[in-house]
């Protein structure tokens, strides 16, 4: 079971406000685990009643979409070469990608970028830095983060309904969920990734 003291943290309003710092941390930060902190709560709140799921759903919308606008202000005012770490090959790689992703489909990039870590920080970055009109890019990312929120949210409060044991056990089970279906995706983009540099290593 989870102790009682830590389930009112997590139920409660403190709760809430742990997965929005860990949500605007994920969009610098990689490797802060936004995605298990909203289907953690999500499981929560089939399993216990509180938090709602639309209120989860809701904060952690908002939570994204500020730590995607904030990077895109970051592209738009310091470019995406000016630090060490931005000139590194894997980024690069990663900014190169994101500016021809975007060339050809800014809605399409956005909303798909949401789920891979490293790549919604690449096109965010970069969405900034080409001067994308803002009032678009706000309202497409704000689109992108609502239905990122609603499917993290959703998977977990999923699980808590189907899956008998209380709250420690949806939590548990979400949590690998959430790490499944993120690795998942990673190895998916990896492969498509090297498979688009095959092909365009023997066109070239």
């Amino acid at each position: 079971m989870i102790p009682e003291p830590l389930l009112d943290v997590l139920t409660g309003p403190w709760g809430l406000a742990l997965m929005s710092v860990i949500v605007l941390g994920d969009a610098f930060l990689v490797v802060i685990p936004g995605e298990i902190a909203v289907t953690a709560l999500g499981a929560l709140a089939v399993s216990q009643g509180s938090p709602a799921l639309g209120v989860v759903i809701a904060v952690a919308a908002a939570a994204a979409w500020c730590g995607d606008a904030t990077c895109y202000l970051v592209g738009r005012t310091v470019g995406v070469q000016r630090w060490r770490w931005m000139r590194a090959r894997r980024v690069r790689v990663a900014l190169d990608w994101a500016r021809r992703r975007l060339d050809s489909g800014t809605a399409t990039v956005l909303f798909t970028a949401r789920f891979v870590p490293f790549a919604r920080l690449a096109v965010n970055l970069v969405a900034g830095a080409s001067r994308l009109h803002p009032p678009r890019y706000l309202l497409l990312a704000a689109l992108a983060a609502t239905g990122w929120a609603s499917y993290q949210a959703v998977v977990g409060a999923v699980i808590a309904a189907l899956l008998p044991g209380g709250p420690l056990v949806a939590v548990v089970v979400s949590v690998v969920v959430a790490v499944g279906l993120g690795a998942g995706i990673d190895l998916l983009a990896a492969r498509h990734r090297r498979s688009r540099e095959v092909r365009a290593e023997r066109l070239g």
